[in-house]
């Protein structure tokens, strides 16, 4: 197929091959990014949505060993820890006088720490603070879980519901290759099962996000499949609310990757995603991982979320990332209105809070 006729073909709406996909990125830079923005404003105008957040990393002691991951402590690693339920609780409590209208709770697979423990956070949580969102649990963690305690998807994911996680965030989706996967997290949740719980999930009537990790040692085949298998899920339940693509970080890591993505390659992969993805709702350009100058320019190749505030960040920032600490929510607004765009403050589920 010539380029004209593929752009024709977004133009117009029509829905994209696997082999359309990949041709994607023949195209110029500026052509394929004209593509998604049309996509982006005929959705959402002018509109950036992000939300109040705070990130909560409550262990770092991890069964499985991924090599792209910097943030988990195996083996005999002297700096591992696992916070206490008052730990936790007393971090939402101060992100809840903030202003915080979500607790995003991400943690390593630790086997010592129990059942209870995880649920237990959750539950203590939602009772203390009732209209504070809990997303938490990965389908990396839900699958651990299971096996770790001998229980079945679906009794995991009714004890999260009972004890109150509000949604389910995208991580663990890495790239859905299996050899991919072989690689760089192998004896992690494959990527059927990842699919296959959040399949469930939204068969409940939660939704969730979810992710692509790109950048280290996959091919551009690839990302094209993961997008594709994603949007197959979606036909069939239409419970993912945002997909965001994960640049990868490459300090304090097993994978020694040599070739870093481009800034043009980035922005490529959000146009894209942005242009095959036609049923998932929203393109989150999480600028923990793109860099926030990079997460800006991406509003204008599809993306229309930033994340949010985030406040603290323990997983990427170990292998680079400059999200340690968030960001001030008057500079994030400041920022995106600088950009062009309207900041619109959202909940979790991207019902509209605040237009500044």
């Amino acid at each position: 197929m010539s380029k004209n006729r593929l752009i024709e073909k977004v133009k117009s709406g029509e829905r994209l091959s696997r082999e359309e996909g990949e041709a994607l990125y023949d195209l110029d830079l500026y052509a394929l990014g004209e593509l998604a923005d049309r996509i982006r404003r005929e959705k959402y105008g002018n509109k950036s949505y992000f939300n109040t957040n705070r990130h909560i990393n409550p262990t770092n002691v991890c069964k499985d060993v991924c090599k792209f991951c910097a943030y988990s402590a195996s083996r005999k690693n002297p700096n591992q820890y696992t916070m206490s339920h008052e730990e936790i609780l007393k971090i939402a409590e101060n992100s809840y006088a903030q202003g915080a209208k979500e607790v995003h709770i991400v943690s390593a697979h630790n086997p010592q720490a129990g059942l209870e423990w995880y649920m237990g956070a959750f539950r203590k949580i939602k009772a203390a603070y009732p209209d504070l969102h809990v997303k938490a649990l990965t389908a990396a963690e839900v699958d651990f879980l299971a096996r770790e305690y001998g229980m079945s998807y679906d009794e995991v994911l009714d004890m999260m519901i009972e004890n109150g996680v509000d949604s389910m965030p995208g991580g663990g989706a890495e790239i859905f290759d299996e050899a991919v996967r072989d690689f760089i997290c192998k004896g992690k949740v494959t990527s059927d099962q990842w699919l296959d719980i959040h399949r469930k999930w939204h068969q409940r009537g939660r939704m969730s996000n979810v992710t692509m990790l790109f950048g280290h040692v996959e091919e551009r085949r690839h990302r094209i499949d993961h997008m594709l298998r994603l949007r197959d899920l979606q036909d069939e339940t239409g419970g993912f609310n945002a997909f965001i693509p994960l640049v990868y970080q490459r300090d304090n890591n097993f994978l020694k990757v040599k070739e870093y993505p481009t800034g043009q390659e980035i922005l490529k992969t959000y146009a894209i995603s942005r242009i095959l993805l036609d049923n998932i709702p929203h393109l989150k350009a999480y600028w923990v991982t793109a860099s926030i100058g990079l997460a800006l320019i991406a509003q204008e190749f599809g993306a229309d979320d930033l994340d949010g505030t985030i406040e603290k960040e323990s997983i990427q920032s170990a292998a680079g990332a400059v999200s340690s600490h968030g960001m001030d929510l008057d500079e994030f607004v400041g920022l995106i209105k600088n950009s062009g765009f309207e900041p619109v403050e959202r909940d979790s589920l991207y019902h509209e809070l605040k237009a500044y």
